[in-house]
């Protein structure tokens, strides 16, 4: 997924994609080393989300 793409979505919409992607990759964890690259992308579009709702806070306060 895409920053630009995230940054069109609502806060509320972030939070449930954040959830979503904690929960896939709890259950990526306990499959074994295959899904190595799978949890790497993962993570990385966890940081992503995170970065644009951390930029969406500061837009918010200001």
């Amino acid at each position: 997924m895409k920053a630009l793409e995230l940054r069109e979505k609502s806060v509320e919409d972030l939070n449930k994609e954040l959830v979503e992607l904690y929960q896939e990759k709890f259950v990526l964890r306990f499959q074994g080393t295959q899904s190595t690259a799978k949890i790497k992308m993962v993570r990385r579009d966890i940081a992503r989300i995170k970065t644009v709702l951390a930029e969406k806070t500061r837009e918010g306060a200001k």
